[in-house]
């Protein structure tokens, strides 16, 4: 299985458990490795037989940029639910990050594989 990926999408969303992060945007970065197999697509030079990730982006984009969440691991779990369910995505690895929630470190989050790799 070939791997289509999105690295370091930048989201403005609404996500926190303190008072001042429910009335502030905070940029969310997203790395996304999904499993498509890459041959029908190759064999005739053929969008349709793509993982469309313009497509993957711009869904994740609208639907981060429209929620509000309280926790980094419920805002995952939504995501690669979305990206499976609307894409048929069989296996994603998730990688979703926080910048500047913990002052020390460059950024905090969580990393979630969903799903099933084929060979």
């Amino acid at each position: 299985m070939d791997t289509v990926f999105i690295r370091e999408l930048a989201v403005d969303t609404v996500i926190g458990v303190y008072d001042w992060e429910r009335e502030v945007r905070q940029t969310l970065l997203l790395d996304l490795d999904m499993a498509w197999d890459n041959r029908p697509a190759a064999a005739g030079d053929d969008l349709s037989h793509a993982l469309n990730y313009a497509a993957v982006a711009d869904r994740i984009v609208a639907f981060l940029g429209g929620s509000e969440f309280l926790l980094i691991e419920t805002a995952a779990e939504e995501i690669a639910a979305l990206v499976r369910s609307e894409f048929g995505v069989p296996w994603l690895r998730l990688r979703l990050c926080k910048p500047g929630a913990v002052a020390a470190a460059r950024d905090v989050g969580v990393v979630i594989e969903r799903g099933e790799r084929s060979a």
